[in-house]
């Protein structure tokens, strides 16, 4: 019988954690190129054009990946073509925002976030289309993300305070129990 206070050992935790990511990859990549475009855009100041022009095949093949397991021979033809026509229209979509004239109304930071809604609203849509529910939660979280990193930017320094906070708490913790583990590997190597 197991108590209450009882934690998994590291080697569950472990184990989950890399079959968490095993299944749920390319949607955290989809997530976490749309946040670096973001972030590296911030920073530099300097537009990324062709870096969002990149996320739009690569977020079509992974929406081709997700709903290819689903399709069946006519279907597979017609998911295929209907994610490249969407993700081409999506591509043309940032890429009118990001010609010249239309560019120079706006600062990196507004063609960041703008690039994300758009890549947002196609993901989110994409998704729909295809049945693949976590794609669609995917566009729901860049689509919240365009708020959050527009908040974000105005609050860097109480971030940065909380982060330096959370690190303080979290590395001696994580330190002790990874001492713990191999205090307990190095234990259980002994016993007869």
């Amino acid at each position: 019988m197991t108590h209450p206070d009882d934690s998994p050992p590291p080697h569950v935790l472990r184990s989950t954690l890399l079959s968490f990511l095993a299944s749920e990859w390319p949607y955290l990549l989809m997530l976490g190129l749309a946040l670096v475009g973001v972030a590296y855009t911030s920073f530099s100041q300097a537009p990324v054009r062709n870096y969002w022009l990149a996320l739009c095949p690569i977020s079509g093949l992974i929406c081709i990946g997700a709903g290819w397991r689903e399709a069946t021979g006519g279907e597979r033809f017609r998911l295929v073509w209907t994610q490249v026509l969407h993700w081409f229209a999506v591509f043309l979509t940032i890429e009118l925002m990001l010609i010249a004239d239309v560019a120079r109304m706006m600062n990196a930071d507004a063609k960041a976030l703008s690039a994300l809604t758009i890549l947002a609203l196609g993901t989110f849509t994409a998704g729909l289309h295809i049945g693949a529910w976590r794609v669609s939660f995917v566009g729901v979280l860049l689509g919240l993300g365009v708020p959050g990193i527009a908040w974000l930017e105005r609050s860097v320094l109480l971030i940065l305070l909380v982060v330096v906070a959370l690190a303080a708490v979290i590395v001696p913790l994580a330190w002790t129990i990874y001492e713990h583990t191999r205090g307990a590997k190095s234990g259980a190597g002994a016993s007869p």
